[in-house]
């Protein structure tokens, strides 16, 4: 007759056996795997281009061979064509020219061409001066950087504002592909957004027409992955406005005085644009709350903030530029930040209800090869308090599954197995809770 014990430990064992059985083995990816992968993401007539691409590469790499061409790691041209004695002969003629600031411009009311000018030369002392007989008296204003010739000291060259490149490399050339359509869940937050910057810019006579003054900036708080950078790169892909995105940790500089000349050089360069906005990320990082620790390593960033302040609402008019912050912490900026005139608007991004979430789903379905009749209210309501971060990671996740399965399409079982591993995986690193505090 067993014991107890035994009777247990036999049944242990059972379920035991049960869990691997149970328990579906992954199959790795092959290099067959991996090489349709990469055949999903290439265009229809992509072969043929990378043929012609190889056929032109190879062309030109005969003519430079015909001709005796040799390029050089250095870029220089090589050594016999070099011309030492006439490059030694120009520098001697061509002078260089001394950096001068012109203060005020002295006109002539009968004779444009006869104005005198005001310059200041730094370290020296101001003189009044002509213009050269290659400058027109329409390239100088008052304020610019001119050079000035060191003999007879005339204006011979108007010269661009002297702007740090760190800054200047903070315009975004080329337009995000993101349009409002690809931000789900955000509906109302879209159209307060675009209560704020869109319609100033578009349609500025409607508040000119009711006597107001047109709103600066706004704020965009909310936890993380809520889409609030997507929001902004949305809104730089709708306007033709210059948009500059600065990152809070890039004013934040090692020597005294550095973070605020960045930013009073980010206002001079988006004061130069006909509009502009500047949007920046991360805030936080320069706008805290200012407080004495004794110790005065904050000091620095706090520099950095009072300069922001005086630039968003100072002396000086602000211009056409406006101003957006997102955070995920608003309760930690510092109250003379956030106060009306520099920030007047402040947007909540919270987290998207049933339908925001089946509307983020299908954003991304679009992108995917999917089957029909998904039911993304179902799989929405499976996610509950879920960020359109996590709802992209399911669908990335979704696709996922269907790779191992070595299927071309995403069915609705893929998405309910990535909802299972993604949202309820994820559960214990979620703290999405903590920042949904505001003080």
């Amino acid at each position: 007759m067993p014991s107890a014990t035994g009777s247990s430990w036999e049944k242990y064992q059972k379920n035991f056996a049960d869990d691997e059985i149970e328990e579906k083995k992954i199959t790795p990816l092959t290099d067959e795997d991996i090489q349709v992968l990469k055949t999903y993401g290439a265009a229809p007539y992509g072969a043929e281009l990378k043929k012609l691409e190889k056929e032109i590469k190879d062309k030109q790499q005969t003519i430079n061979e015909k001709i005796g061409v040799k390029e050089s790691d250095t870029g220089l041209a090589p050594p016999h064509l070099w011309d030492i004695a006439a490059d030694r002969q120009r520098m001697q003629e061509e002078q260089p020219l001394q950096v001068a600031r012109c203060t005020k411009i002295i006109q002539d009311e009968k004779d444009p061409e006869k104005s005198k000018y005001v310059i200041n030369v730094k370290q020296i002392a101001k003189f009044v001066v002509n213009l050269g007989e290659r400058v027109s008296p329409t390239d100088i204003e008052e304020g610019m950087r001119v050079g000035v010739d060191r003999n007879k000291y005339q204006i011979l060259l108007p010269l661009p504002p002297k702007i740090d490149p760190s800054v200047t490399m903070m315009t975004v050339e080329d337009k995000p592909d993101v349009t409002y359509g690809d931000v789900g869940g955000c509906k109302e937050q879209i159209e307060k957004l675009r209560e704020v910057v869109e319609m100033p810019l578009l349609s500025p006579e409607r508040f000119v027409n009711l006597g107001i003054d047109p709103p600066k900036g706004a704020l965009l708080y909310g936890p993380p992955g809520t889409g609030k950078t997507l929001c902004a790169r949305a809104v730089a892909n709708r306007t033709d406005a210059t948009f500059i995105r600065v990152i809070g940790s890039e004013l934040v500089q090692k020597y005294v005085g550095e973070g605020a000349r960045m930013v009073r050089e980010l206002f001079e360069m988006a004061r130069t644009k006909k509009a502009c906005i500047i949007f920046f990320d991360e805030v936080d990082a320069i706008g805290g709350a200012r407080f004495d620790d004794g110790a005065g390593g904050d000091n620095e960033v706090q520099r950095t903030m009072l300069e922001l302040i005086t630039q968003l609402d100072g002396f000086d008019s602000r211009g056409n530029i406006k101003v957006m912050f997102a955070t995920n912490r608003p309760s930690t900026l510092d109250p003379a930040l956030m106060r009306p005139g520099r920030i007047d608007r402040k947007i909540e991004f919270s987290l998207p209800d049933m339908e925001g979430r089946a509307n983020i789903l299908r954003i991304h379905a679009k992108s995917m090869s999917v089957e029909r009749d998904i039911r993304w209210e179902l799989i929405s309501r499976l996610c509950p308090n879920s960020t359109g971060a996590e709802l992209r990671s399911v669908a990335t996740e979704a696709g996922m599954f269907a790779i191992r399965a070595r299927r071309k399409v995403a069915t609705e079982k893929d998405f309910l197995a990535a909802v299972d591993k993604v949202i309820k995986g994820n559960l214990k690193f979620n703290s999405t809770a903590t920042y949904m505090q505001y003080n």
